[in-house]
């Protein structure tokens, strides 16, 4: 059997049905398999106001998502460095996100993923659940040409296809026809989480917040789902991992017992042991990133391309940004307005960009032996901002930024400066020291997160206005613009008269 589509996207999570939706939505033929028949339980459950309030308004399901009922997520509390006592920031407290876009939720994945999912099949996307893909089809010239995939039935077919996109998560077998993984020599961590009924919340109103806790061993998330139901996890060392080896259940108390916020939080109340919330969960070398993003026919988005660390609740946003990314570049191939080393290529180099900045940015945000307003002067430097430290910490873990733009030339320029991914990707750097954070932010290179998702901030604006989308300037001296839908690259009306030398 041999069917044929614009674009075939493997994966029904946020990522796949993001960017499903968006093609489908300038007309052309989509199938999305997954190979799961949803609601399926997944981690990841922390958004961001650039995730609820752009791209989700983008779909157009800003309703759906009010009327689900998540916990309303107004920003985020700490006890991390030095301070002993907890801090708290509120995306309300910035000037990019006073007023209606000021919050975010805190979600149950099944039920988000299902609703995204759903929302794909109204805007004209084919879905087949229960559809595993078992490989990718490549012509003579090694161009990816459609999908080889196994129906519910166990039929084999094969799917034809001008794009495919690889949406399938970290457990991916598809990636490699793209390129190497590699994994991060600095987040080499271990995430142990389970499900809590009946658990504490903070006192209002931050009561829907992510709470981040430090302990000696690493640190704790703590994020409320409902009035009941609570996420705990917590991300060790490779060097405290073997404890586990105890049993994951009996790991997960002691270490909730050597950190005493979240032994307090949770004084009274009982793990769930039943349902798809009833198994104390293991994730390890989950910090990771591709070499390439794409090669011709073929691109990944997501956990597909690169995972960081859940500190600041990069995931989600990272997929469903990079789904925005891939569709504009897909929408532009189609519509055959622009070739495909160009619109992937900018594809590529803007979503190596999002992922140097949150990951830069974690490697100075590790570095525990610091106090509050560290952190916020870390901030300022890095978004090269003029203003109060607290608002441009907010902006920077809201996924918005201040002005001005630090840009690299290349996909490889890019893979040259970054350090702690390994030597195979980023190759040796003379002078590089040791530790990440004395070799970044020692050497001078503390304005490596110069206006932080500033696209995502525009993003915004789009969901908003509609077709009123404030001109842009190119990210790089040859780049693109999005056009004034937001959903293709267009040529910029003005190029820049110079890149900003990387640092």
């Amino acid at each position: 059997m041999v069917e044929h589509f614009d674009l075939i996207v493997i994966g029904g999570g946020p990522g796949g049905s993001t960017l499903a939706t968006f093609v489908a939505m300038q007309g052309h033929r989509v199938l999305l398999l997954e190979r799961e028949l949803l609601p399926v339980y997944k981690i990841g459950e922390s958004l961001l106001p650039a995730t609820v309030n752009g791209i989700c308004a983008m779909l157009g399901v800003t309703d759906e998502l009010k009327s689900a009922g998540f916990v309303v997520k107004q920003g985020g509390t700490f006890r991390w460095g030095r301070n002993k006592e907890p801090w708290t920031f509120a995306f309300s407290l910035s000037s990019k996100l006073r007023g209606p876009t000021s919050f975010a939720y805190q979600v149950e994945r099944m039920k988000f993923d299902t609703i995204l999912l759903n929302n794909a099949r109204r805007k004209g996307v084919d879905v087949r659940e229960r559809h595993a893909a078992i490989d990718v089809l490549l012509d003579d010239n090694q161009r990816v040409t459609g999908v080889a995939f196994r129906d519910a039935a166990g039929r084999h077919i094969e799917g034809r296809s001008r794009f495919v996109v690889d949406a399938s998560g970290w457990s991916t077998t598809l990636a490699r026809h793209v390129g190497t993984r590699i994994y991060s020599q600095h987040f080499r961590n271990v995430a142990v989480f389970g499900y809590f009924s009946g658990a504490k919340r903070l006192p209002p109103p931050n009561s829907g917040n992510i709470f981040c806790a430090a302990f000696d061993r690493g640190w704790f998330w703590y994020i409320p789902l409902s009035d009941t139901l609570t996420s705990v996890g917590a991300v060790i060392g490779q060097e405290s991992s073997r404890l586990i080896g105890d049993g994951r259940e009996v790991a997960l108390s002691r270490f909730i017992q050597e950190c005493e916020p979240i032994r307090e939080l949770l004084a009274g109340a009982t793990r769930v042991t039943s349902g798809p919330y009833g198994e104390v969960r293991v994730r390890t070398d989950y910090s990771y990133c591709h070499d390439k993003f794409w090669k011709p026919g073929l691109a990944l988005v997501g956990d597909s391309a690169c995972f960081i660390d859940p500190v600041f609740s990069s995931g989600v946003h990272l997929a469903t940004y990079s789904a925005l990314l891939a569709a504009r570049s897909i929408n532009s191939c189609l519509g055959a307005s622009m070739t495909e080393e160009r619109a992937f290529g900018e594809f590529e180099r803007r979503y190596m960009r999002e992922f140097r900045y949150f990951y830069d940015f974690l490697l100075a945000f590790y570095d525990l032996d610091q106090d509050l307003d560290s952190y916020y002067w870390s901030a300022r430097k890095v978004l090269n901002s003029a203003e109060l430290g607290n608002e441009a910490f907010i902006q920077l873990v809201a996924g918005v930024g201040g002005s001005g733009e630090q840009l690299f030339e290349s996909h490889e320029e890019f893979v040259r400066q970054r350090a702690g991914l390994g030597s195979q990707l980023f190759g040796e750097i003379p002078g590089q020291a040791e530790d990440a954070v004395s070799g970044m932010v020692k050497s001078g290179s503390g304005r490596f997160m110069t206006d932080l998702f500033r696209e995502v901030s525009q993003v915004q604006s789009q969901a908003t206005f509609t077709t009123d989308r404030v001109p842009e300037m190119p990210l790089f001296n040859d780049g693109l613009v999005p056009s004034t839908d937001g959903f293709h690259w267009v040529e910029p009306a003005v190029r820049r008269s110079h890149v900003v030398p990387a640092v």
